[in-house]
């Protein structure tokens, strides 16, 4: 008998490993198109920040490159319980590729990163799957990864992932708020649902108040189950946001841009206002979806801080010149988004002030 110690025996398979990468290269490469180099030889991702054809060759005069990374947050635990893994990988590129469109930029590559407690190839399958969906959704290539198996630190059946996004955008381009006046229309395009916040005030008040199951479906949710309400995916906004910016190459029509995540509209419209201004928002102006009266009655959850957790069906804002408000509100919707004008900005002191 050998007295020999492998790595397997102490919790970690490098056939697994193996197996998983044979397992997703199709899913991966689903994602690329003519600006990724494809060697299998490389320990990372190759990426041409220009095309060679003149058809399609960006001539950037003046390139900023935009990093993001963003997690998923305690959505994954409802994925685990449910056991349904290919929702939560599309949540993980918007998490990051909404984040970059308020500046202007255009996604170009995405990377993921997984760890779990055991590594099973059909899960990471399912996972990486999600986040293919998730890149082609948001026209960019996912050109790599690292999955880490990690049986000492994650418990059985848990599992986290990361995302880190790269995208491009001209300098004179760049939309940061400065340009935002007074009579200024705030447009805001509807969410999907909860997108990936509020998720612990979520599950405490589902699971350990209501003593709810993922498979119930609530009279206040109209039928609808509760585990496909909870993972519905985030809303991507790239096609439409980027598709609108390259309408508008000369004028300045959108003067600034927010994703509403953590922190709700306040938390993060503020962040592109300059001082002296205020966003006043009209909450009346847009549907709010089931899912958030049936928390804040459950709960109860104070109105406020409802609207400090959630986006309260309001996944991304435009704030826009007045007199192209209409034709923008216009181009999103023919762009298959639900668009609301929700609000204007008036002089004040860089708050966002929220009005029946």
């Amino acid at each position: 008998m050998s007295n020999y110690i492998s790595y397997a025996q102490s919790g970690v398979s490098i056939d697994a490993g193996d197996e998983m990468v044979r397992g997703i290269g199709a899913l991966v490469s689903s994602t690329f198109g003519p600006r990724v180099i494809e060697s299998r030889n490389n320990f990372a991702g190759l990426f041409r920040l220009d095309y060679d054809e003149r058809l399609f060759k960006k001539n950037y005069r003046n390139a900023v490159l935009v990093a993001c990374t963003d997690g998923v947050g305690s959505k994954v635990q409802l994925a685990g319980r449910v056991k349904k893994f290919d929702t939560v990988g599309i949540d993980l590129v918007a998490m990051n590729v909404n984040d970059m469109l308020v500046g202007g930029a255009e996604p170009l590559f995405f990377l993921d990163y997984l760890a779990v407690h055991k590594l099973e190839p059909r899960i990471i399958a399912e996972l990486v799957k999600g986040v293919a969906v998730g890149c082609r959704l948001a026209d960019c290539a996912l050109i790599g990864g690292e999955t880490a198996e990690m049986p000492d630190t994650y418990r059985r059946g848990d599992f986290d992932m990361a995302g880190f996004a790269v995208g491009v955008v001209e300098r004179k381009r760049i939309i940061d708020g400065t340009n935002i006046r007074v009579g200024d229309v705030i447009l805001g395009l509807g969410a999907s649902g909860l997108h990936s916040n509020g998720y612990t005030l979520v599950r405490n008040i589902c699971f350990k108040m209501l003593g709810l199951k993922m498979t119930d479906a609530p009279d206040e949710l109209g039928g609808a189950v509760l585990g496909d309400v909870l993972l519905e995916p985030t809303r991507i906004y790239v096609r439409a946001i980027v598709k609108l910016l390259a309408q508008y190459k000369v004028k300045r029509s959108v003067h600034g841009m927010a994703h509403i995540t953590g922190g709700g509209m306040g938390g993060n419209i503020t962040r592109v206002l300059p001082k002296g201004y205020n966003a006043v928002i009209k909450k009346s102006s847009w549907h709010v979806p089931k899912v958030f009266t049936f928390l804040q009655d459950a709960g109860p959850v104070e109105e406020a801080e409802m609207y400090r957790v959630f986006n309260m069906g309001i996944g991304f804002v435009l704030i826009v010149a007045e007199d192209f408000g209409g034709s923008i509100a216009k181009k999103l919707t023919k762009y298959g988004e639900k668009v609301y004008r929700i609000g204007r900005i008036t002089n004040g002191t860089g708050k966002v002030v929220l009005k029946s």
